[in-house]
């Protein structure tokens, strides 16, 4: 018996492009869990299943001593804890 294959209609490299059509019902997408709940409000779309295996890592080079504005100082000094 032949395993289903999905039809590929489009191949899309714009990430508001492809949540568009994805909450078109027009095919589906992938996004990170941290925007996860601002995806589903956004674009009214809901979740099918997760990839645990796929990770994502971010990167922030920079001069320390060079940040002068709060805010980033904050996000610098939160982010680790927050988004891992």
């Amino acid at each position: 018996m032949k395993k289903p294959r999905p039809k590929i209609q489009a191949e899309i490299e714009g990430s508001a492009l492809l949540k568009t059509f994805g909450s078109d019902g027009a095919g589906l997408f992938v996004a990170p869990a941290m925007v996860e709940i601002e995806i589903l409000r956004q674009y009214e779309v809901e979740v099918i299943g997760r990839i645990d295996a796929v990770k994502e890592r971010f990167y922030a080079i920079t001069a320390r001593r060079k940040l002068k504005h709060p805010a980033v100082t904050l996000i610098f000094d939160d982010a680790p804890e927050k988004l891992f």
